[in-house]
């Protein structure tokens, strides 16, 4: 009788695993990456990830594939941003001004005083990069907005 019990949960409790696995309403979805992100690092870009993380660079993001890949993902193909003079295309959102410095590796970090798409460095602030959702942000004062598009598009 003690055999025959241990049979059934050997072969129970597998089946018992997959069905609960099989019942996740939402599974995390996998990010997808473009095939831009297998390119070095532009000059741009490494100043970008140095100016953020300083001293640490090296250490979180040059000797970290997945991170780079996905920092990379996030600069090349995730920050988006629009001129838009169109008073009918204006959205409220939130403002720049509201989203915080990232200043957890470089304490001197600071925001932008002037704004300049060109070399805005979108990795300064704390955007929600990892939402499953989109985000738009507004430069304050400016025509400007900041498009963050899902890693999961």
């Amino acid at each position: 009788m003690k055999k025959l019990m241990i049979i059934l949960t050997l072969i129970l409790m597998p089946l018992c695993m997959f069905s609960q696995q099989s019942k996740q309403k939402n599974p995390v979805p996998l990010a997808k990456f473009n095939d831009n992100v297998k390119l070095p690092l532009t000059a741009t870009e490494r100043a970008q990830i140095i100016e953020v993380y300083g001293e640490f660079a090296d250490k979180y993001v040059f000797n970290n594939p997945h991170r780079l890949r996905s920092i990379k993902h996030i600069l090349r193909n995730r920050v988006e941003i629009k001129l838009v003079t169109d008073e009918k295309n204006k959205k409220a959102c939130p403002k720049l001004s509201e989203v915080s410095v990232f200043d957890g590796f470089v304490s001197e970090l600071k925001r932008d005083e002037n704004f300049n798409p060109n070399t805005f460095n979108p990795l300064k602030y704390n955007f929600e990069f990892h939402s499953r959702a989109a985000a738009m942000y507004q430069v304050n004062g400016t025509n400007y907005y900041i498009i963050i598009k899902s890693q999961y598009q």
